[in-house]
């Protein structure tokens, strides 16, 4: 699959909020001076414990949308905790409590020990072919990062050829990006600091390992594209932003540079720029042939425009192929000039389309494959044929078809699970993918493309054994009627009733499909005892454009509505009920469990929203935020904002109401959805709870929205996660577990 998908599954999974003209900051003293300890008693289902939230300072902040106002008291919080003191010493307070709380739970080091061992077992990227060689990553076990490793063919030694583990002591720098030049002599790589979206680019040299002098600032949200000849790549960047002002400051005026490899990024060349578009997103990749270099330009996380350079012509002009944003285009690959691309214009499920670049008009377009009842998510040019990952009913289906678009054959996959992968050479002989499954730890098969066979490449050896556990898919109706997908998965013999604890989990946005993936947090999880449940809710990309669209702006209730059906089935259907059942979501998911948990607090024990978008009225005004507006729409529209204002995490909690048991999680160097949505949204909920339930907030330092974490503090995380839903959901753990007998 190409790289900008990735880039985009990446930049729409997150959003800001606040306006520096509006900004309300309070001094260290005032904030200071209101955190008298008020005592609060937490109750949970093992115990009683006395416990102190710092009172959080408000301000008279109050905002006009449309002629209604709208209070913020806790606007301060917005504040970069790096800048503000009163934010920093709001978030040690906030940390103490939590930390201390999560200590007293025994079940905590039991878990953390289960998952670390869990976690020990060696980890396989999808291996890429690049210079006559095999690149692939590999993590031993344990190790913060992955190493990247690289063998002259099948079966030979491998030799490491970058160890991100040594970029800093506790892990937090890290590995974003590598592509490697088409010799396969250099690697641009695109280091990531502190979870933060901002890249600084290096170059190494492959087979010396020593690191060039080039380093190339202000670069987030971009491919690196290697010209053929491998004497430099292509890439992204912005303007330096104002100090102090990296981490929350909107991104803007985005141009497409070409580096040279060698030399310093003052000298970098100009490409492509849109000065008279501010606000468009400009990104690059390039054919592999090196003739045509690709220009995405986007302004939303929906559709986007798409353009291309004939790089065989000096001072060629971009060539657009569409004049709107209104639909989704990915290049494929190209066959001489014949452009390949997948898209969902008048097929919502995805087709399959060539251009000819001297005639690139839409009535001379050829549908090579066109849309079928399953949905297209991803397709490439591979082994001079065609290779395309579906999915039906959330689960993974792979097809390869010739340059023709006449069917070969369709891949066969071990299971209902999902694949990832299949990337390669158009003049090659082979592709490579993983698949995994709930109860499928992740192999990685070679698949040969002119006989179809898949052998194993490398297969993940976990401690467990995969008959233990169950997996099956339930459809549900929801509100309107709409049938639902849930996939459900537990330890095999377990007693199924009203007394099993439940998690349930969903996301429901961005056109982002959330499929059948093996995930250690989520073994452990049923390990302990605990059912997992995982809901394709619309808004998703699980069924295509239109189930997309259902769940977006004046529609986002449907969203809300599919999962409050989902935990109504589970408890309904006797898998759990309310007072054991816990819901989690992350990004997009975070607002989900926000507004859900706001609009039905007796139907959940528990919540984990984790980095979410809390404040749905300011979430545009920092950082890369507006780029979710079509998903979500805007404060600014009218009709918008009342939609916006109704579901909003933040501002629909109530006082006196009694809310679950629920532990935010969020980052201080988080700059996709800044951490003042979680600040904002806790401190309200601690003031608004009138039940003993615990309300904690746990803030990672040096950690960002997801990408780039360590290992042990991903375990320490899940660790805290799990404790925190055995502690309120009354969990017992099994006799021996997390001892290692």
């Amino acid at each position: 699959m190409k790289k900008y998908a990735i880039l985009i599954l990446i930049l729409i999974s997150l959003y800001a909020c606040q306006p520096a003209d509006q900004e309300q900051s309070t001094s260290k003293a005032e904030a200071d001076a209101s955190r008298d300890i008020n005592p609060t008693t937490l109750a949970t289902g093992s115990s009683e414990r006395t416990w102190t939230y710092p009172e959080t300072a408000k301000v008279d902040q109050s905002d006009d949308y449309h002629g209604t106002m709208v209070a913020d008291p806790y606007r301060w919080l917005e504040d970069d905790v790096r800048e503000s003191t009163a934010v920093a010493d709001w978030v040690e307070a906030q940390n103490e409590i939590t930390f201390a709380y999560l200590e007293t739970i025994p079940e905590r080091e039991k878990i953390r020990k289960r998952l670390t061992s869990l976690w020990d077992y060696q980890k396989y990227g999808v291996p890429f072919r690049e210079g006559g060689k095999i690149f692939y990553f590999m993590n031993n076990g344990l190790q913060n990062q992955s190493v990247l490793y690289t063998q002259d063919e099948l079966g030979s030694e491998p030799k490491q050829v970058i160890d991100p583990n040594t970029f800093s002591d506790d892990g937090t720098i890290a590995l974003a990006d590598v592509e490697i030049s088409p010799d396969g002599r250099f690697a641009a790589m695109a280091i990531q600091d502190g979870g933060s979206d901002w890249r600084t680019v290096r170059v190494l040299d492959t087979e010396s390992g020593e690191e060039l002098e080039d380093k190339l600032d202000w670069v987030k949200f971009s491919n690196l594209a290697w010209a053929a000849d491998s004497s430099g790549f292509y890439y992204s960047r912005f303007p330096a932003t104002e100090e102090g002002e990296e981490f929350q400051s909107l991104n803007k005026n985005q141009k497409i540079y070409f580096h040279t490899t060698g030399t310093s990024q003052d000298a970098d060349k100009l490409v492509y720029a849109r000065d008279d578009q501010p606000e468009w997103l400009l990104i690059p990749e390039i054919s592999e042939d090196g003739r045509f270099l690709i220009i995405y330009s986007q302004v939303g996380s929906g559709g986007n425009q798409m353009a291309f350079l004939d790089l065989s012509k000096a001072d060629a002009d971009a060539v657009f192929i569409t004049s709107d944003f209104d639909n989704e285009f990915a290049f494929v690959g190209n066959v001489d000039e014949k452009l390949i691309f997948r898209t969902n214009l008048a097929a919502p499920r995805g087709r399959l389309v060539a251009i000819d670049s001297s005639r690139p008009e839409q009535e001379n377009w050829q549908e090579l494959v066109p849309e079928s009842e399953s949905v297209m998510r991803g397709a490439s040019l591979v082994g001079k044929s065609l290779i395309a990952v579906y999915l039906k009913d959330a689960y993974s289906q792979v097809r390869q078809f010739a340059l023709d678009g006449s069917a070969i054959r369709e891949v066969e996959l071990p299971g209902i699970g999902s694949v990832s992968g299949f990337g390669g050479k158009a003049d090659g002989n082979d592709s490579f993918y993983a698949y995994s499954s709930f109860n499928s730890p992740p192999t990685i098969y070679r698949f040969a493309t002119d006989s179809g066979e898949s052998t194993v490449f490398k297969a993940a050896e976990v401690d467990f054994d995969p008959a233990d556990f169950v997996v099956k898919q339930v459809f549900y109706e929801s509100k309107d009627g709409t049938r639902v997908p849930m996939f459900i998965a537990h330890r095999q013999g377990l007693q199924l009733n009203a007394d099993t604890p439940a998690l349930l989990y969903g996301y429901g946005g961005f056109n982002i499909a959330i499929t059948p993936r093996f995930s250690i947090s989520r073994l452990a999880w049923m390990e302990m005892g605990g059912i997992f449940a995982l809901a394709n809710i619309r808004g998703g990309g699980e069924y295509g454009d239109e189930w997309h669209k259902a769940g977006t702006k004046l529609k986002k209730q449907n969203v809300f509505d599919d999962f409050i059906a989902a935990a109504q089935y589970l408890v309904s259907e006797r898998y759990t009920r309310p007072e054991k059942l816990a819901v989690m979501g992350g990004s997009n998911g975070g607002l989900l469990v926000g507004a859900v948990v706001n609009q039905r607090p007796d139907l959940f024990a528990a919540a984990l929203p984790a980095v979410g978008v809390m404040d749905m009225l300011r979430f545009h005004q920092f950082t890369a935020g507006r780029f979710w507006t079509d998903d979500y729409g805007s404060a600014d529209n009218a009709d918008e904002f009342k939609a916006l204002l109704a579901y909003s995490p933040y501002h629909n909690l109530k006082d006196g109401t009694e809310y679950p048991a629920v532990m935010v999680t969020t980052a201080d160097t988080d700059d996709r959805v800044v951490p003042g949505h979680s600040f904002k949204y806790a401190a309200r909920l601690q003031a608004a709870q009138a039940g003993k339930a615990p309300v904690l907030i746990r803030i990672e330092t040096r950690a960002g929205h997801g990408s780039g974490k360590p290992t042990d503090m991903i375990i320490q995380e899940v660790a805290d996660e799990w404790a925190f839903l055995a502690d309120n959901l009354e969990l017992e753990l099994p006799e021996s577990y997390g001892t290692g007998e």
